[in-house]
């Protein structure tokens, strides 16, 4: 479905990011991981065209989007979300999320409709005339979730949804993801939430300094020696494997 191919970023003197290279296949949930600062949302933002790309390829669907501005690569089915939130203060839960749903529909009934719609899928049906002003951090990333699936997208790019929130609310983060994908929407996400991380993903990327300096399966990534130096730290491979083979047995 996506494919990345010696993508560079070069800010000044500094490349953010560094001849990077992944894949993702239909259905998946892949992880891109990585010390803060390894460039990792700098490379979605690249991938998603915030940023114009200094090299590499980017192919959606088959085609190239290298070029495309961001709305068209969302009209394509490609839509990313936001490390920090950033609601319309003062439009209600309802209207934040027909915001997203307008990219499908042109009338204002059927774009509320859909946004009903989405609403009950992230748990959020309680709270559509709540101004977006008014959430706790945990209802910001399910709105941020859900005007990105109003959308309508074929593969969700997830910039660290979980950050910020307590154990239970990752649990049910994590429980949502997983209904996402069981619906038909492919995910690539950033996150900083390891057991997430090894809960969730097929396959994982590992990024740092700009270079993907690792990738495969979530067992083979955390007793990777150069992961563990670059970002796990040391002896965190010997903490993390219960963890993936409970993930496994689940």
């Amino acid at each position: 479905m996506l494919k990345v191919k010696g993508l560079s970023k070069i800010f000044g003197g500094l490349r953010a990011v560094d001849n990077a290279s992944l894949e993702v296949g239909q259905g998946q949930i892949v992880s891109l991981i990585g010390p803060n600062g390894a460039g990792k949302t700098t490379l979605f933002a690249s991938i998603a065209g915030f940023h114009r790309i200094d090299e590499g390829r980017v192919e959606f669907l088959g085609q190239s989007i290298v070029g495309l501005q961001v709305h068209e690569i969302a009209r394509l089915g490609m839509v990313r979300t936001f490390q920090i939130t950033q609601p319309f203060a003062k439009l209600t839960v309802l209207e934040n999320i027909a915001v997203g749903a307008f990219q499908q529909f042109s009338s204002k009934n059927e774009a509320h409709a859909h946004a009903r719609l989405i609403a009950e899928k992230v748990g959020m049906s309680g709270m559509l005339d709540q101004p977006a002003s008014d959430l706790t951090v945990a209802g910001r990333k399910r709105l941020e979730l859900a005007r990105a699936l109003a959308t309508g997208p074929k593969l969700l790019l997830l910039d660290e949804v979980m950050a910020g929130l307590n154990p239970q609310e990752i649990v049910e983060i994590i429980a949502l993801i997983r209904s996402i994908r069981d619906s038909g929407v492919t995910i690539l996400l950033i996150e900083h939430v390891m057991h997430a991380v090894m809960s969730l993903s097929e396959y994982i990327y590992v990024l740092s300094y700009g270079k993907v300096i690792a990738q495969g399966q979530p067992e083979e990534v955390v007793n990777n020696r150069e992961v563990i130096e670059a970002y796990l730290g040391r002896g965190a491979a010997d903490q993390m494997a219960p963890q993936v083979q409970g993930a496994a047995h689940a």
